[in-house]
């Protein structure tokens, strides 16, 4: 395994030096073949655009369609370049506004979450270290990869500019050992993936949707007592992008349940509105369904347990002690 990892580091590293206009041709190609020859996930993105856009014409929704399979391309090269792109060359393309916002909260000795969605370049942002203040350990959360060789690619890439990928699972325990060691931290959470049937807590209208939404980046915040911020990303142009840090609170536990999670999605949605076109469509984002889910599952003590669970079943009848 490790032979294959170095002969996919080496096919990776040589074409991540190449200008990144020969990447754009190599996107047009791809755009060619994934949109108009093999047809990606062309039933779920058009299915997804439908029914979160039901007042758009026809016309309208074609052109995000199309769109989205553009900037999904830029993004795939976009995301081989970073291997080897510059901190300079990194800076220029993704700039971060309201960067001194998190460095005042990090001097005040308080970390940050920053929620994030699947919004243009989500690949880029790994570049942010580039913008704070050297005291801030910056990182985002993953799921890792299950092929190994794969995931130590991706890694090496994300955290190229000092950034830390830290697992799904392991994230409280990070967060702890941040907080032992006294290092103030600026945590990514992409937030809007669908939950695990199980990880179901909450439910909110998105993009015209009944959507059950992850709620374990409010938690976080709140148990850590966090600052958090929505990093609302752009793209300016092909190639460039702008991230500006939106302030939603610097006291998460006096919000109640659920509404920081609400705040987010909220500013998502806007910020999807706005160019639909370069969010994640080719996720089947709205595949689990509330009839499903109460038809499958209840809520015990605050945890998703199934229906045919052994917990949910009635205790056998203990035996008497005595025989006649």
């Amino acid at each position: 395994m490790k032979v294959l990892y170095f002969i996919v580091l080496a096919v990776w590293y040589v074409f991540s030096l190449l200008p990144l206009r020969v990447h754009y041709l190599i996107s047009d190609l791809l755009f060619w073949l994934l949109y108009g020859v093999l047809g990606y996930r062309k039933k779920v993105i058009r299915r997804n655009i439908k029914e979160s856009f039901p007042e758009k014409t026809d016309d309208e929704r074609y052109r995000i369609e199309r769109g989205f399979y553009h900037f999904f391309c830029d993004y795939i090269v976009e995301s081989v370049k970073l291997m080897t792109m510059t901190p300079e060359n990194l800076k220029r393309r993704m700039v971060f506004k309201g960067a001194e916002q998190v460095d005042k909260v990090i001097e005040s000795g308080q970390s940050c979450v920053v929620y994030l969605g699947h919004l243009c370049n989500w690949e880029w942002v790994t570049s942010l270290p580039l913008w704070l203040s050297p005291k801030a350990q910056c990182g985002q959360i993953y799921h890792p990869i299950e092929n190994k060789d794969f995931d130590r690619l991706f890694l090496k890439s994300r955290q190229r500019m000092g950034a830390v990928c830290i697992p799904m699972q392991d994230t409280l325990r990070k967060m702890v050992e941040f907080r032992r060691a006294k290092q103030p931290v600026v945590i990514g959470f992409i937030s809007d993936q669908k939950p695990h049937w199980v990880n179901i807590h909450h439910w909110i209208d998105f993009l015209h949707h009944d959507t059950p939404v992850l709620t374990g980046t409010e938690r976080i915040a709140k148990k850590m007592n966090y600052a958090v911020f929505f990093l609302d990303v752009r793209r300016v142009k092909r190639g460039y992008y702008e991230a500006e840090f939106i302030p939603m609170t610097c006291e998460p536990q006096q919000l109640k349940d659920y509404e920081l999670t609400d705040m987010y999605f909220d500013l998502l949605e806007k910020s999807i509105k706005r160019a639909p076109e370069f969010w994640l469509w080719s996720h089947d984002r709205w595949k689990r369904t509330r009839a499903e889910f109460n038809e499958r599952y209840e809520v015990i003590d605050g945890k998703v347990i199934a229906k045919d669970h052994p917990d949910n079943k009635p205790a056998p009848p203990k035996k008497p002690w005595y025989k006649f």
